[in-house]
C-alpha cells in the first residue's frame, strides 16, 4: 500500500511538471538592434517631412529600449514619446484608439490609468507577436502616427 502510494504520488508531480511543461510559450523579443532599426525608419519619415519628433521604442512590458529626440524637439515630446510606447505595448492596441473613443464620447476612457488617448503609439509586430511599441510626439498627434507607423512598418517587414 505505501508503495502504491508513492508511485499515485509520483506520478501526480509528473503529471503536473508535465503539464507545466506544456503551457510554455515561445515568444519574440525585440533586440537593441531591431530598435535601431525602427527608430531608424521613423527618423527617415520624420525628416522627410521636417518634422522634430522624439521617438521611443519600449519592448513588451513598456520598459524603454530606446530614446531618439532629433534637434529642435521640445523637451516635453521625450516624456509623451515614452508614455505613447507603453500605453501601445501595455494594451497590444494603437493609442488612436483611446483618442478615437473619446472623440466619440466615450470619456471613462480618461479613468484608465497611465493611458495616454494620443495618436502617436503603434504596437511592434513581428511575425504576428506584439514584442514592442514605438511612441512619437513633436508634432501633430496624426503627424506623430505616421512617424511612428513607419517605424513599425519596418519591423513587420523584417526577416
Amino acid at each position: 500500500m505505501k508503495n502504491l502510494l508513492g508511485f499515485v504520488a509520483g506520478s501526480l508531480l509528473t503529471c503536473v511538471w508535465l503539464s507545466g511543461q506544456a503551457q510554455m510559450l515561445d515568444k519574440k523579443a525585440l533586440s537593441l538592434e531591431a530598435a535601431k532599426q525602427v527608430v531608424a525608419a521613423a527618423e527617415a519619415e520624420a525628416r522627410k517631412n521636417g518634422w522634430n519628433v522624439s521617438i521611443a521604442v519600449v519592448d513588451e512590458g513598456g520598459h524603454l529600449i530606446m530614446l531618439q529626440k532629433l534637434d529642435g524637439t521640445q523637451y516635453g515630446s521625450v516624456d509623451v514619446s515614452i508614455q505613447k510606447a507603453w500605453t501601445a505595448a501595455g494594451f497590444k492596441r494603437p493609442t488612436k484608439v483611446f483618442e478615437d473613443a473619446i472623440a466619440g464620447g466615450r470619456t471613462a476612457i480618461l479613468g484608465i490609468e497611465q493611458a495616454l488617448p494620443l495618436e502617436g503609439g503603434v504596437p511592434l509586430l513581428y511575425r504576428g507577436q506584439v514584442v514592442g511599441a514605438i511612441g512619437v510626439s513633436g508634432v501633430t498627434s496624426q503627424q506623430d502616427g505616421v512617424v511612428a507607423k513607419a517605424g513599425a512598418d519596418w519591423l513587420a517587414g523584417a526577416p
